[in-house]
């Protein structure tokens, strides 16, 4: 016989890499978890889950144990939330996934005064170097930032953010003039890898100019944006960023924009919400108070005071 409480137990473990972060994420060690799932397993007379060294896979029924699972847990946590609502409470659990950077900026204060707003809610948030569409199977809101491409979620935009080609005013003064994209091809140029993106083409446009794309060779890459960020100020070459993260570089002068009548496409800030999580009340809460903290964007205010003071 299963309970409520073993469905929850096992859609924990089937939505982790490994017994040890299934351990973490329900805060007992591992072997309390191997102990149970194999007490479970021996109840109910069949195996879930296939170990072999350090990697697990659902077996089958695994999976179809899996699938109730989360059903059962949706289904109790709707049931919650409704209760909430007619007691005009938001309440529940809310997992949110974000960048690094931009989330601990920015997402981490809000989820702080949300919690302190609604002390009937927990909030788990996690940050990755670059959230997309796949953490919508455990998440409420997905924080992301650039096209999110044709998904089937709801997408909802939170700030502009331009994406800015900049260098340091020594690299500029050191190096040749730029007067034009395909001057760029003879330039260092400092690139962040993601995912299956080309970064090597650049794309530019211009009013009243034919579109400019310019394939560059890298001469330095990371997958981490605050090192080519970096690399920008220690003046190594030139980098394409987005405006939240060199805004302030570039109000103080430590980073120069680049063809600055030339743009590149934007990167909105925007919150991915599964179908059945877009609806729920504390979800909408959140992205509301994510949504004021970031309008007008933080960013753009900075550059404005500076420009105020100067």
């Amino acid at each position: 016989m299963l309970t409520s409480d073993d469905l929850a137990f096992f859609a924990v473990v089937a939505d982790s890499g490994s017994l040890a972060e299934a351990a973490r994420k329900l805060n007992v060690t591992p072997p309390a978890v191997s102990q149970r799932l194999m007490a479970l397993e021996a109840r109910i007379g069949m195996r879930l889950l296939e170990r072999t060294g350090r990697r697990s896979t659902l077996t089958d029924e695994g999976a179809l144990v899996a699938s109730h699972g989360r059903m059962v847990a949706e289904a109790i946590e709707a049931l919650t939330e409704a209760l909430g609502d007619r007691k005009s409470r938001v309440s529940g659990h809310l997992r949110v996934a974000a960048p690094h950077g931009f989330g601990r900026l920015h997402v981490a204060p809000v989820a702080e005064a949300f919690a302190r707003a609604h002390e009937g809610v927990t909030i788990s948030l996690e940050l990755s170097d670059h959230p997309g569409a796949q953490e919508l199977e455990s998440c409420d809101v997905v924080v992301h930032i650039g096209p999110p491409g044709p998904l089937s979620q709801v997408v909802t935009t939170l700030a502009p953010n331009r994406r800015l080609l900049c260098a340091s005013p020594a690299y500029l003064e050191q190096n040749e003039a730029i007067a034009a994209p395909e001057d760029l091809a003879r330039h260092r140029c400092l690139v962040v890898r993601e995912n299956d993106e080309d970064v090597t083409l650049w794309r530019f446009s211009r009013r009243r100019h034919e579109p400019a794309t310019v394939r560059i060779r890298p001469a330095m890459s990371s997958n981490d944006g605050a090192v080519v960020r970096d690399w920008a100020l220690a003046g190594m070459g030139i980098a394409i960023r987005s405006e939240w993260h060199v805004a302030e570089d570039l109000a103080q002068g430590r980073l120069r924009q680049v063809l600055p009548e030339w743009e590149l496409p934007p990167a909105d800030v925007v919150a991915m919400l599964g179908v059945r999580r877009g609806r729920s009340a504390r979800t909408t809460a959140f992205v509301d108070m994510l949504r004021q903290a970031l309008n007008p964007a933080p960013w753009r205010q900075a550059k404005e005071a500076t420009g105020r003071h100067q």
